[in-house]
Order: structure tokens, then sequence, then C-alpha cells
């Protein structure tokens, strides 16, 4: 601002400003008909004075030396706003000048300041001002500029002056300036002139000690006793202000902030001798520090306390302020800002307990919320019931409520669409998704039984979802607390979320007390996997609050001047070392135990440094709070300790139910006194939570260690005496079994009590089990499974059975579900006890790469059931099999029989293992008996009616058994299979029925695209279901129909990196091997390997040896990489090598394969004019021709571009060209980019051979347009290449 600037404002005298502003707002002996009124426009005279004595102060510091008649009220004046108003404003003051010297300056707020605090005083609260001020006008005595780099040099050239000056005689001049500032403080206040005995009668009174001691109040004898080693120096810790100045600002209503200031102010110039108080000002620098706090946050520091019950007076902390943590708060919020643009990130936070760690991460939620994002939270806990993994789960599960009150139709479409026919698997994993879908729950429950899950389907499922609704717009922001507790199981789900790269978008911050992790934690190997996997990971560390941010801390608690409370802050350092919670603590312990007082006089809290300093207290943070609570009720005590024994967290039926114990019949009473001492909360969702992990450990720490197994017995005894016969949720089912398990030994003692005990573990086994909780349903069976007698398969068979079974299917160990089932298989009493054993033995024998032993246990449990199992079929038995099949389905297949639902339980079964029976054979590749059983398992339905194996089987029997010679058949039949699929809607069976369907039979009938985008789909289910091996045949045949159908060769690529990514996890040696030779393809096609290709290659072995599965890809990878590079002869060898080893369960492949051999023994024919090479595209062509007739769109560009290549070799020109033209048209149509490059190409070639340079010259730019949409460099350099040799040559013709 200019001088100018300041002419804008209405300029008034300061004596007379401050009489008109007393009149307009008297501060006492004034009666008002409205009290809130007269409170408001007191307080916004107050805060107008409080700036004018900050500006005053201001002017000061930049004033040298001065005469004391400079320093009166009336050498200033008061800048005031010119708008017009009814009546003064709290922010009227605009700066204030000095007559004398001409240095005048201006008062103001940064504008970004202003916006931001805009409104926030509509409630009637006068909000804080971050002043600044600006010099506009000087006398003759210094420059008239004085931006804020020049006032710090101004002040170092003061402080040099000062410096330079004697010592004493500078002491002198700040002494007297303090003095005088006073003067007129005191007078800006109370429009009253300052008395002339004030000095004189301070000086008096400062023989008093300092003021900073407190009498105590209602104190034990222990207290008193303590108290009386000060001395007697606290007794007069009541007394008011002593100077009588300053007992008339107070009469006269001035808060006690600007009396306290006025005191210190007049204490620097009391003692004669050069000593003065404790809290005399040094200096008017640290009054202008006092009074911009003041403005900054009047309701703390400015105006007095009005609460009248000054007994039970509370320490003011700021609960969501972050103390000392500036540096830490901008690493979060950069890193959360770079996962909003797109990207999943890590942060990682280690500390003490009660350092911040939490309070770091909730100073975030604003943003998050902000941007439009979800913030999801989960505290583990290593007292709680619920497991690592739950707990994970429990967290993504809070989302769903979240989406529904934002994006609900938005999301709820993706997640359909995402999900589709498995959708019943995503609710059973995340039961709030249902609030996005009330019209499919019925039909999703439906669905649940059938479908087992384990941890890594969980994490794929998971991610499945994350990508679904997060996104840069709306990031998904999860906290985990308190990770030292997490297992790897639960820190696996994190890795992989963290590290997709298909579109995630997730910011996790991890919380762990350093202290209580060892090097060899998981959390320390998810760090380092992340950090492998490119995952961006930040690690910060908290340590204790520096003095300086805990004195800041103090300060804001005590609402007190922070030069004041530094005595008191060095004490709490040295016993807290800056542990925010223990601070916190340790400051109330001060309080209770009389140390810490308020001072209803002088309204501020007063303590005596030298009895604080000399109390014993402990430093440990435990202790401190044991200590306390060994003074509640037993009421509380008794409420504290039962929730401290199942964990940080209580559902607060629990603790309805247990008071109905005579033995907690008080925890209701207890609950009331427990949340009013605050050492618990409501969350609003039913539960009761300690408030700090540090309060429930004090609290566990009230039983005794030697008594602790005996309370949580009595505890879950309790409960289950007042739950026995109830139906009662979840909630207090699981707690009941972990609090009575840990009194085995008193179980054991009592038979009948044992069952009952062991059938609730059983139970909770089961609950966990379905909520995909394996660890701790093996942990509950376990225990169920050691309460049982010895003789509990004859005594109690049905218990036996169930627990033996479920924990087969809860252990991660295969050999030791193995042995549980073969004890079933030993006991059990008969063959239908033993069946679902039989089915789990069958999935283990699988998922282990032992199709051999599933196929022998298949066989015995046929057997027994009374199915015909030959040992070996001929090939003839086989087709009259498949022969006598058909028929029966050409007179069977009707709606009668689609409505026939097979109601004998014993078929339905066999149906089941004769599904899983298919697989096993089909592994171990006994191809006639394959196709016997799965005649035989089609022509069961056909005889006894449909069930939900029926749709699989008949989508086998279509895929496997089918001949060539009957495509109209397949078509039939696997399109009714797939009707029917749709008709039982059972999600476990979709992943190997879309596998068998679009990998094996649709190509025939659907696109390309169509197929690749099922089979992705197929894939995901499949991992969300754990079908591993599924999923990467699924993968196989993504890629294979992405390939083939001219999808983005990058995007290929891309998605090939995906699958090889998870496999790292997975690690299927065949599926890998598989991926990396259609890789080396898309490579070599992109760039021919420059740049895209990697270190890891295909391991193929001996590709001499006919058991090699490997040697039909493998030759047929390389006969399709020479045909597009141009390697004819090479691409004639390996067509030569494949065509004879192409099984026939690879019946598209093998089309694909007759197409490209016939093609480039075409080319070989114009090369070399091979005789050979007309027989093979002799052959092809009747065969393409066959597959377009069923499928046009997949096969009808493939056989036009052969017919054109075969017209233009007998040099047609009448018929080749239309054929080339309806290839290229055909090839647009169907979206096959490189094979309507391919067409162009060939046409092209063509039309130089007849001499057509122009029409060469369109076809190869349009050949090479579509190469470069396909992504094909290697092939646009090609094509490029003949361009400029065509361009040349017309040119030279010309």
């Amino acid at each position: 601002m200019t001088t100018a600037a300041a002419a804008a404002h209405k300029i008034v005298p300061l004596r007379t400003w401050t009489e008109n502003d007393a009149k307009a707002a008297p501060f006492a002996d004034q009666q008002q008909s409205n009290k809130n009124n007269f409170e408001r426009n007191k307080k916004e005279s107050i805060i107008r004075r409080t700036t004018v004595a900050y500006g005053i102060v201001e002017l000061l510091k930049r004033s040298k030396k001065l005469e004391d008649e400079e320093m009166r009220i009336d050498n200033f004046v008061v800048f005031l706003s010119n708008e017009v108003r009814s009546s003064p404003s709290w922010d009227d003051i605009n700066g204030v000048g000095m007559i004398s010297s001409g240095l005048s300056l201006m008062i103001e707020e940064p504008s970004y300041l202003s916006a931001l605090l805009e409104g926030e005083d509509r409630d009637g609260r006068i909000v804080g001002r971050c002043l600044e001020v600006e010099l506009i006008s000087v006398g003759p005595q210094v420059n008239v500029s004085m931006p804020p780099e020049a006032e710090t040099a101004l002040n170092n050239v003061w402080n040099n002056y000062l410096a330079g000056m004697n010592a004493l005689a500078a002491v002198a001049e700040e002494s007297n300036r303090c003095h005088l500032f006073a003067r007129l403080l005191y007078e800006l206040f109370t429009h009253e002139p300052f008395p002339d005995d004030a000095i004189a009668a301070g000086a008096a009174s400062s023989t008093e000690p300092p003021m900073k001691r407190a009498k105590p109040f209602d104190v034990s004898s222990r207290k008193t006793l303590m108290l009386t080693r000060a001395k007697g120096d606290f007794d007069r810790a009541e007394k008011p202000f002593q100077i009588p100045c300053i007992v008339r600002m107070q009469k006269l209503g001035i808060p006690a902030s600007i009396c306290l200031m006025t005191q210190n102010l007049l204490e620097y110039a009391l003692r004669g001798d050069g000593r003065q108080s404790d809290d005399a000002y040094e200096s008017l620098g640290v009054v202008s520090e006092d009074l911009h706090l003041l403005l900054l946050d009047p309701d703390r520091f400015l105006f007095d306390n009005e609460n009248e019950n000054t007994d039970n007076m509370k320490l003011l902390y700021r609960k969501d302020k972050l103390y000392g943590r500036d540096k830490e708060e901008t690493l979060i919020t950069d890193a959360f800002c770079r996962v909003s643009r797109g990207k999943s990130e890590a942060f990682f936070i280690g500390g003490f307990s009660g350092s911040g760690k939490s309070m770091l991460v909730n100073c975030l939620r604003k943003r998050v919320n902000a941007v439009g994002g979800y913030t999801i939270k989960h505290k583990f806990d290593a007292m709680s019931q619920e497991t690592p993994l739950s707990g994970v789960i429990s967290a993504f599960n809070q989302i769903c409520l979240m989406i529904k009150g934002r994006a609900r139709p938005v999301i709820a479409k993706k997640l359909s669409d995402e999900f589709g026919d498995d959708f019943g698997l995503l609710i059973r994993l995340l039961p709030s998704v249902s609030v996005l879908f009330p019209e499919l729950v019925s039909s999703a429950i439906h669905v649940e039984d059938a479908v087992t899950m384990n941890a890594r389907s969980v994490s794929f499922t998971l991610l499945r979802f994350v990508r679904v609704v997060s996104s840069p717009r709306h990031p998904v922001m999860l906290f985990l607390d308190d990770m030292q507790w997490a297992d790897s199981t639960a820190l696996d789900v994190i890795r992989t979320i963290l590290s997709d790269t298909m579109g995630s978008c997730m910011f996790f911050v991890g919380t762990y007390r350093n202290n209580e992790v060892q090097v060899d934690h998981d959390l320390f190997d998810l760090i380092e996997k992340l950090e492998i996997s490119n995952v961006p990971t930040t690690k910060v560390s908290l340590a204790g609050l520096d003095q300086e941010d805990l004195n800041t801390m103090i300060s804001d608690a005590l609402c007190l001047y922070p030069r004041i409370c530094k005595s008191l802050t060095g004490i709490v350092y040295q016993k807290t070392k800056g542990n925010p919670f223990f601070v916190l603590e340790f400051m109330q312990s001060l309080k209770s135990r009389g140390l810490l007082q308020y001072n209803s006089h002088q309204k501020r809290w007063v303590w005596n440094e030298d009895i604080t300093r000399g109390e014993e207290i402990t430093n440990n943070v435990l202790h401190l709070l044991s200590s306390k609570m060994n003074g509640l009720s037993d009421n509380v005590q008794t409420l504290l300790k039962a929730m401290a024994c199942f964990g940080t967290s209580t559902n607060e039926s629990v603790i309805g139910y247990l008071s109905e114990s005579a033995g907690y019949s008080g925890v209701r009473n207890g609950l009331e006194g427990a949340l009013h001492d605050g050492y618990i909360e409501k969350d609003g969702e039913g539960y009761l939570k300690f408030v700090h992990d540090k309060v429930r450990e004090a609290a566990y720490n009230l039983i005794p260690d030697s008594d602790k197994k005996q309370f949580h017995y009595d505890l879950g005894k309790a409960l289950y005496s007042s739950c026995n016969g109830k139906d009662v949720e979840d909630a207090i089912f699981l707690p009941i079994a972990s609090q009575i398990n840990h009194g085995k030994e008193w179980i054991l003692k009592d038979n009948e009590f044992s069952i009952a005990i062991a059938e609730l573990n059983m139970k909770a086994g089961k609950k966990a089990l379905d909520g995909c909780d394996d660890k701790a349903a093996y942990s509950y069976l376990g225990t169920a499974l050691s309460l049982l007698p010895e003789d509990h398969w004859e005594s109690h068979y049905d218990l036996s059975l169930r627990v033996y079974f479920l924990m087969a299917s809860a252990t991660n160990s295969n050999d030791e579900a193995e042995l549980m089932l073969q004890k079933i298989f030993e006991k059990a009493r008969c063959l239908d006890d033993q069946l679902p054993s039989y089915l789990l033995l069958n999935e283990i024998l699988l998922s282990q790469g032992n199709p051999k032993g599933a196929y022998d246990t298949c066989a015995s449990v046929l057997s027994q059931l009374g199915e015909p199992i030959p040992n070996s079929v001929t090939p003839e038995a086989a087709s009259s099999m498949l022969a006598e099949t058909l028929t029966m389905y050409e007179e069977v297949y009707n709606d009668e029989w689609i409505n026939k639902k097979l109601e004998d339980e014993k078929i339905r079964t066999i149906a089941k293992i004769y599904n899983t029976f298919v697989i096993a054979c089909f592994l171990c590749k006994l191809r006639h008996i394959l196709v016997y059983h799965m005649c035989r398992a089609v022509q069961l339905s056909f005889q006894n009616g449909t069930c939900q194996y029926t749709p699989l089987a008949l989508i086998h029997f279509a895929g496997y058994a089918m001949k060539d010679e009957q495509p109209a058949s397949i078509c039939r039949i696997a399109k009714n299979a797939m009707s029917m699929l749709k008709r039982f809607d059972v999600a476990d069976q979709y992943p190997l029925f879309y596998l068998n369907y679009y990998g094996r039979v649709a190509w025939r009938f659907e696109s390309l695209q169509v197929c690749a985008d099922k089979l992705r789909r197929a894939f995901e289910a499949a991992l969300s279901l754990g079908h591993v091996d599924i999923a990467f045949y699924c993968s196989i045949h993504v890629i294979k129909n992405s390939i083939f159908s001219g999808a983005s060769l990058r995007s290929i690529l891309k998605e090939i990196d995906y699958y090889l990514h998870l496999l790292k996890t997975y690690k299927i040696e065949t599926a890998r091997t598989f991926l990396l030779i259609f890789r080396e393809t898309v490579s070599l096609l992109i760039d021919n390997g420059q740049a895209t290709s990697i270190e890891a290659t295909p391991f193929v072995g001996d590709l001499n040896d006919p058991g090699n599965k490997l040697r039909e890809s493998t030759f047929f990878h390389k006969a399709v990489q020479c045909l597009w590079v141009g390697h004819t002869e090479r691409c004639r060898y390996y067509s030569e090598k494949c065509m004879p080893i192409l099984g026939p369960l690879a019946q598209f492949t093998t089309y694909m394969s007759k197409f490209y051999h016939a093609l480039n023994s075409l080319d070989l024919i114009r090369k070399k004019n091979s005789t050979k090479g007309k027989e093979v595209a002799r052959v092809a062509i009747p065969a393409i021709r066959d597959a377009a007739a069923s499928s046009d769109w997949n096969f009808t560009n493939k056989l036009r571009l052969l017919e054109a290549e075969q017209q233009s070799l007998r040099q047609t020109h009448r018929k080749a060209v239309p054929l080339y033209e309806a290839a290229i048209e055909s090839a647009k149509r169907s979206g096959f980019i490189h094979e309507q490059g391919l067409a162009c190409e060939k046409a092209a070639f063509y039309f130089m051979k007849v001499k057509n340079k122009e029409k060469a010259l369109e076809y190869f730019q349009q050949a090479r347009e579509c190469y470069f949409q396909w992504g094909s460099f290697v092939k646009v350099d090609f094509i490029q290449k003949e361009l400029d040799g065509l361009n040349w040559l017309t040119s030279s013709s010309g």
C-alpha cells in the first residue's frame, strides 16, 4: 500500500476513538435487555482494541528511540474502514499511525485467508484473524517502503544497533518502552488515565513470589504433606492480581489475558536492581507475538473463560490439531495427491503407541472426502476374536454404504458388469453390496452355499471390487492401524491390490508400533515386495514432540501465553519425552493431584515448578492410567476389564447380555461411568471402543496375570449362560467361544459341558469358514476336536464327522487335509457320509497337479455307486457311445425334459463326480475313456432329469466329444447348454463352463472378440473362486483369441504381462510357458523384440519328444511368426511340423494353422513354383469354407483371401480383384484390422505383379495404416520400404 491507500480510510485520534468505542460497547456497569448482544458487543470491542494494540506495538518495534511524550495515547491515530455500518464491527480497524514521527502502518488479513474464513462467524462466534502489517507512510526518520524482506533486514539492523549500545542502556530503553506501552495499554482498554502511583504500588507488591503456584482444594493428607514441603509458597496461589492498576482493569471487565499482559509489561521495570518476574516481558517483540496469538484465537486466549464452576475446570485440548508433524503431514498429503492422479501407493507410519500415528492419518480424511474419495479403516487387535483377514474384508465392506449415498447407480452398474454371473460371490464376501442391489439379494444368497473361497480367491475378488469402485476421481484410502498384529495372509491381500497394473486406484496407509515388530515381521516383507513391484512406498517414523511443539500443545490446553508455559513444558517433556498421548494423561494426572490448578481470580491455570518437578510421578503411561483406574468404582472397573478381554472394541449387545448374568449385573452402570470419564466412546454403529490402545492395555492390566485365564473363562461362561437357548447374532456368538476357550482345562472336567462347548466351537468354525476366515475357522475347529472324548466317533458320530470335514476344508496344508479325510473314510459308517469328503479330496488332488490320483478316486467312488467303470475303452467303443448319446439327445431334448427335475440325490452326486472325472481324464490324456465317461454323464441326465450339473456335462460333450464333421450338432448342443446354465444360475461352475464354451466351441458361432471378453471374465471369476488352474487356462485362450481377432498388440502385451505378474504368486509353470510363447510372438510383431522383449523366455524342452505338451504350441507360433515377417521357407517347415501333431481338441488352432499354411504355400508357389504348395491349398480351402459356413464373422475374410491368392496364381484378374476386395471388406466388418492389412498387402503385391502401380500404391498405403493401428511396427516398416521402392520406380519411369 501507499500513503494514498491510507487516505482511503477514515483517520480518527486514538483517544477520541477509545471514548467513542467505550460508549458504543461498555465493558461493565451497564444493564442491557439482551445479554447475548451485550456480550457480543463487548467481545467485538475487545477485539478492536487488541487490534489497535497490536498495530501500536508493531509501530514501536519499527521506531528509533522515542521520547516519553511520543508514547502517549494522544500521539496515535486509528485508520477505520469507510464502509457505512449501523454500529462498529469487530474488524473495523484498518491501521494505526504515530503523529510525531509520521510513521503509519496498515493492518490487514491476507485475501486468501479471508476467503477461507468467510461466513465462519454466522453462529455468533467471532473467528480469529491472522493479521499482517505493512508500513505505508513515514516521516523523515525512515524510508517509506517496507516489504517483508525489508522488515527482516530492519529488525537485523535494530538488533545490531542494540548490540552496539551499552548493554545496561539497551535494557533500560526496552524497559522504558515496555512500561510506556503498559500505560498506553491501560488507557486503551479502560479509557482512564494511568494512575501515577501504579509503579510504586507495583514495586511494593513485587516482593510476592511468582504466580505460577496453586492452592490445593480438597486434597488428601499425602498431598497436604507434599505441599508443606514447598515451605508454604503454595498457600498464596489463590491471590488475585496485586498491582492496583491491574486490579482496576479486572474490575472494569478487561479480560484476564490483557490484565496479565499489562502486569508482565510493568514487571519488567518494577525491580530497581535489574531483576524481574519470571513472566516479565523481555521486549516488545514478544508482546507483539502474544497480541498476534490473542487475535488469532480470541476464544481460547483473549476472552475469559465464563465457566462459573472452576472447581472442575477442564483442560481445553485441541483434539483435532496435529502438533509438530508438518513434515510428515506434507509427505502423506503429497502421496495421496499422486494417488488421485491414477496410481496406487503405500504409506507406512511407525512410532510408539500414543505418538500420533492415527492423528496424522486422520488429518487426511477431509482431503479424501473433498475429492470424492472413500476412506475405510480397520484396527488390528491382538485380543480380538476376528482374524486380520476378516478385518481387511470388513474394511472393504464399509465402502458400499458410502457408495449408496453418492454414486449408487453408476457403481452398481459397473459392479454388475464386472462380476456378472459370479455376482453372488461378491455378496458373500461383502454383504453390504446388497444395499446397492436390493433386487438381487435373494438369488445371490441362493448361490452362496456351493461356493468356497480361500485367501487368494478373497484377494482377487477384492482386487476386482477395488478396480470398480476406485478411480482418480474417487480414490480409496485404506487405513490399517496397528499392523504389528497383522499376519501374512492379510498383508498378501494388500500386496495383491496395490501391485495391480490394471486400473485400481488405492492409497494404502499402514501404522505400526516400531518397538513391537522384529526385523523378520511380515510387515517388512510386504514393504520389500511392494518396492520390488515398483509400487511407490513411503516410510516415516514418528518420535515424540520437541519442546517447542510440546509447548504449543500445552499453551493451547491451558489457554495461556506460550512463553509462560515453558517452565511447565520442560517438566512435562522430561517425564513424557514428548509422547502426545502420555502428555495428555500426565497433564490430567497433575490436575487430579492438585499440582495444576485453575486460579479463579486471575482466570488462568497455575502451578508450582519446584513441587511439580520434585514430585515422583511415573514416567510409564500404563502405570499412570492403571493407578487412575484403581480409584474407579467396582462397576466401572468390571466393565473396563470385560471390554479389555474382547479387544479395542465390543458390540454393545455383548454388554447387554453380560449384564443379565448375576456376576456382571453392574456393568450397565459401569458403562455409564466409563463413558462419562472418557475411557470409552460409542462409534455410532453399535460398538463401544476404548479411546486409545493404552487405555485398553491399562484396563487389561487391572486383571492380575495369574487371574487372566480364569477371568476370560468366567466371562465367556457368563455370556454362554445368558445366551444359551437364544437366537443370538454372530457378534455375540463368536466372542463367547473366544472367551470360554481360555479355560479348556475347566471345560474338560464336565463331559456334558465339554460337548456343548465343542458344538459351540464347531458352529463358530463353520461361521468363520463361511466368512472366508480359514485361520479362525481352523482354530475354533481344533478346539472343538480337543474337547471331544476319546470315543467320540462312537459316542458323538455326527459331531465328529462335521468337525473333521470342516477342519479338512479350513486347513491350508493339503497333507493335513488328506489325513483328516482319510480318517473320515476310515470311520464313516456309510458311503453317503464319505461322499462330501471324496469330492473335497478330488479338489485337493487336482489343485496339487495330481490328476491320476483324482482319476483313481473318482473311478473308485463311481464304482461303489454302481457306475460301470471300464479299465480301457477302444476307439470303436468310444465312437459307438458318442453316436448313441447323440441319438438320445435328438430324441430327448425338449421342454419337457428341460423342466424334468432330477430328484434322486444319489444320481445328482454321480453327475457331480462325473464332471470332475472328465477333467481328470482330460488331464491324463485318456481320450477314449474321456469320451466314454462324458457320454455316460449326459445319458444319466437324459434318463433321470436335469440338475445343476447337466449344463457342464453337455458342454463337455460338445467341446470334447463332437467331431468336426458335426458342426451343426456341436453348435446346437453348446447353445442349449448355455441356456440351461443361465436357468440354474450356479456361480461356481461358470468359469469351467465358459472355458469349454468360449474356449473350445463358441468360435464356430460367436465372434472371437466376444469369446476373448467372456474368457477374460471367466479368468477373473475363477481366481475369485480359487480355481487357479481353470483361471490360467482361460488366460491362455484370452490371449489366443485376442491375437487372432486383431486386438491392439500393445494391449495384448500389457495383458500378458499382467498374467505373468499374477503367476509370480500362483506359480503355474505350464501356463507361464504358454504365455511366454504368446509374448514372444507379440513382441516380435510389435518391434522384433527391440524394446518389448523381456529376460524371461519360454522353456519348451525337447521338441523331438512326442510326449512334450509344448511341441504343438511352439511349432504353431514359430509358423505364425515366420508368416508375418515373410520367412516363407521357415513358415512351411514349422507348419509341416505342427499339422500332424495338432490334437482333436485344438480345433480352432487347426483351422488357423491350415489357413496360415495354405497362405504361405500359395506365396511359395508364386516365388518358387512349388507343386507341393498347391496340394496344401487344395486341402485347406474346403476346410476354411466349411468353417466360414458356420462362422461368417471369423472365417469368411480368410476364405476370400485364399481364393484371391489362388486366382492370382491362375492369373484370372477378373476373379482375383473382387475376391481381394471381399477379403478386405470382410476383415474390416469383423474388426480384424491385422487381416485387413494382410489382405491389402497381398492385393498390393498382386497389382504390382500386373503392373498397376497406382492400385498397388493405394493398397500398400491402406496396409500400412492397418498395421499402424494394429501396433505392428515391423509390418509398418516392411510396407514403408515397399512404398519407397514403388515411389522410386514411379518417379524414375516418369
